[in-house]
């Protein structure tokens, strides 16, 4: 009987000690580690707030200066009213070729955030819908117009994407970069939208 206790006593020490993984949100979150166009966006504490009053005519982008690989990205974020569209960029690349040089335009996976789409890995100038959430995942978890729960995850090929706890995107994707910038997005087609992501908490895998 002296064994099993030993055990776990050993179990319970090498728990104690384990490393945790560290709260990278401070450094992620200084607003000189962004680039975006002026007027449309702004960084307060843990908060990331994106508004238009017009159309912008193309989908731009809130973009980290900094390129990532595996890491985990949570937040609570809201649609105002429940109108316009937006979600994150993992992996993805800042576009500057002629026509989209100083616009902030991204190409690569995105965690949708809109309706009908929330929860979807999508590919954003990277070949279209890569996984669509389940529809009536979508409809029984995601709450219009008010603060949703929201969880990014990319480690290796696999990306698990949760709302309000509830999975939608959780498997692997061979086509996966291996690292790149992350990007909140204002989405085209709208007269004026407002974004909000609050309480926003990233931790950065890829150095543990």
């Amino acid at each position: 009987m002296r064994l099993p206790r030993l055990l776990l006593a050993c179990a319970a020490a090498l728990a104690v000690h384990a490393p945790a993984h560290a709260d990278d949100t401070a450094d992620f979150l200084k607003p000189e580690n962004w680039e975006g166009v002026p007027g449309l966006w702004k960084v307060e504490g843990t908060t990331i707030v994106g508004e238009t009053k017009a159309d912008p005519k193309y989908n731009n982008f809130l973009v980290s200066k900094k390129a990532y690989g595996d890491f985990e990205l949570s937040f609570q974020v809201q649609l105002r009213d429940g109108k316009g569209n937006s979600g994150v960029q993992i992996r993805s690349k800042l576009l500057d070729g002629e026509k989209e040089k100083g616009k902030f335009i991204v190409g690569g996976p995105q965690a949708d955030i809109g309706a009908g789409y929330w929860g979807s890995l999508y590919g954003e100038r990277f070949g279209g819908m890569m996984k669509q959430s389940p529809a009536d995942k979508v409809k029984s978890k995601v709450k219009p117009g008010e603060f949703n729960d929201f969880r990014v995850k990319a480690v290796g090929k696999h990306v698990t994407i949760t709302v309000n706890d509830e999975p939608m995107v959780d498997q692997d994707f061979d086509k996966l970069p291996a690292d790149g910038v992350i990007a909140f997005q204002i989405h085209a087609g709208f007269p004026a939208m407002r974004v909000e992501f609050k309480d926003v908490k990233f931790t950065d895998l890829s150095k543990k």
